[in-house]
């Protein structure tokens, strides 16, 4: 019996493997998704147990207990989950893509360059209450361009006859440096409330999230991991090497450029509603991995929803464990993945970085 089946979509051109194992793991971390969101929507100042918390989800709680789960908890909820969701998979496609396992949106630059955007949009159209002078749906523009400018430049930087994986790492781990010292620069410049606003939104945290940005950045998402299930082969084939792709026909530098620009579409969704949340694109994919192995028709969906997870936690016992401090989901992040980091850098120090 075969324990995968290809699935094809558009005679042939889509297609990604998939299995019973597989199905059951993203069946069991979608449920304990559910559940997650479910506790966090009882947890806060006020305990709400978890009937009447799924009462006021569905419209039939108090009026007391509907406002303060429909519009506080669960807005900050989401958009945590969405955020995860979007660095984990943006992690998993530069990890395939680069084939190096320490490959992450913010250990390459990404994540910076678009906090670096978001940080400069505060300070220019921001007034002393907080209150944007434009649309706050140009946010996630500023989070792209500058997610964009640096992701761009270390593409280019790192093109040398093709692009060089081994170029990109060294070159994007330089650039990250470059744009925390660049967003520590436009805070300090600012005046001290954008300042203390923008230390706040670097260290990663979704507090003060609301309906409007959900609603903004749910569209976009769903979209991009619709076309990252769609370019499932393409990962797959890029992380053979760029002399196996080349060999079955498939176009390398067009699929990594193309793959590259996706990374920094989802790096540039969830910095622009949740901060700099440091190593989840990290930690995500590899747990994902140990799960259900690297098809990454699999391993997406199933990183996707690891990273959902890694975030929501962080934020329950962000705003629990402290109570009445709120400590930001980024600080709890990088507290793990830091030392996973330094775990990855050791286990691989014999191995050569491949291009």
């Amino acid at each position: 019996m075969k324990k995968h089946q290809a699935i094809r979509l558009a005679q042939g051109r889509i297609s990604f493997l998939t299995g019973k194992r597989e199905n059951l793991v993203i069946l069991l971390l979608f449920l304990f998704a559910s559940l997650t969101i479910l506790m966090s929507a009882c947890l806060g100042d006020r305990f709400i147990d978890p009937l009447s918390t799924t009462k006021a989800i569905f419209g039939y709680g108090t009026k007391l207990d509907e406002m303060i789960i429909m519009s506080f908890r669960m807005p900050r909820i989401l958009i945590a989950f969405i955020a995860g969701v979007c660095l984990a998979a943006a992690g998993a496609i530069l990890q395939g893509l680069i084939r190096n396992p320490l490959a992450s949106p913010d250990i390459i630059g990404i994540t910076g360059g678009a906090s670096c955007g978001v940080v400069l949009f505060y300070m220019l159209f921001a007034d002393k209450s907080s209150t944007l002078s434009v649309s706050l749906s140009w946010l996630p523009v500023a989070a792209f361009i500058g997610a964009s400018l640096v992701g761009f430049i270390v593409y280019m930087l790192s093109y040398q006859n093709g692009l060089s994986t081994f170029r990109l790492i060294i070159i994007g781990i330089g650039f990250s440096m470059f744009t925390q010292a660049m967003t520590s620069l436009l805070m300090i410049k600012g005046p001290f409330y954008r300042a203390s606003q923008a230390n706040v939104f670097i260290t990663g945290s979704v507090y003060g999230t609301n309906w409007s940005q959900f609603q903004l950045i749910l569209p976009m998402v769903v979209i991009l991991l619709i076309i990252c299930l769609f370019m499932s082969k393409h990962v797959n084939i890029q992380a053979l090497g760029k002399d196996v792709a080349a060999g079955v026909g498939n176009s390398v530098q067009k699929s990594r450029f193309f793959l590259l620009l996706l990374s920094i579409v989802l790096t540039a969704c969830a910095v622009s509603v949740a901060g700099t949340v440091g190593f989840v694109g990290l930690m995500a994919p590899h747990m994902a991995r140990r799960l259900v192995g690297s098809s990454f028709g699999a391993l997406l969906p199933v990183s996707a929803l690891l990273g959902g997870e890694l975030i929501m936690i962080a934020d329950i016992i962000g705003r629990t464990l402290f109570s009445p401090i709120e400590i930001p989901a980024g600080v709890f992040t990088a507290a793990v993945g830091a030392p996973y980091f330094l775990y990855l850098l050791y286990r691989s120090r014999r191995t050569s970085i491949s291009s």
